[in-house]
């Protein structure tokens, strides 16, 4: 198995359901590896933003609440943290807010930021997954650090019907 090949089948995996819409920056337009991942998709399946990654979290939770299946993408691990409050203190606890009677479900997609053949500098590649497992009580954070993790992951991040929301982690250099 090949990390990439991988990723590109569970992304396409979740282009298939008709409820899914893809969010974030270089979505539409060129700029990152995930641009490529996405290239074949429908552009109604793809919603470009501006570098705005609180908004990006909370118009997920939105578009969540309204019944759509957000995957949202974040090139780098560290464009996560600044999201980490619409993440870690509505979308993680917006359940427990409600009393389970809402239970919006987010793909989020962060990558861990290559080191090669260009080292990006420490503000490109950090992992911050640890903390946010040890912040979050209710979504699923899932570094994939082997390809046979890949497909399982984003079927089950999709097909739970659990209402919980999934952040899968995944490793620029393993792309090559």
């Amino acid at each position: 198995m090949i990390y990439i090949e991988e990723v590109n089948k569970g992304m396409q995996y979740l282009n298939e359901n008709e409820n899914t819409i893809f969010v974030g920056q270089a979505v539409e337009y060129k700029g990152t590896a995930l641009t490529r991942q996405v290239k074949d998709f429908s552009p109604e399946k793809l919603l470009e933003l501006p570098v705005a990654e609180d908004f990006q979290a909370g118009f997920c939770l939105g578009l969540a609440l309204e019944g759509k299946i957000p995957v949202s993408l974040y090139p780098r691990m560290n464009f996560a943290i600044l999201a980490a409050n619409q993440i870690v203190n509505h979308l993680d606890k917006w359940s427990v807010m409600s009393d389970a009677e809402s239970r919006p479900k987010v793909i989020m997609k962060a990558i861990v930021g290559s080191q090669y053949p260009l080292d990006p500098g420490h503000q490109h590649k950090a992992n911050y997954s640890q903390a946010f497992k040890d912040m979050c009580d209710t979504i699923d954070v899932v570094e994939l650090l082997y390809p046979e993790q890949i497909l399982p992951a984003y079927k089950k991040a999709l097909d739970r019907d659990d209402g919980i929301s999934t952040l899968l982690v995944e490793h620029g250099d393993l792309y090559r």
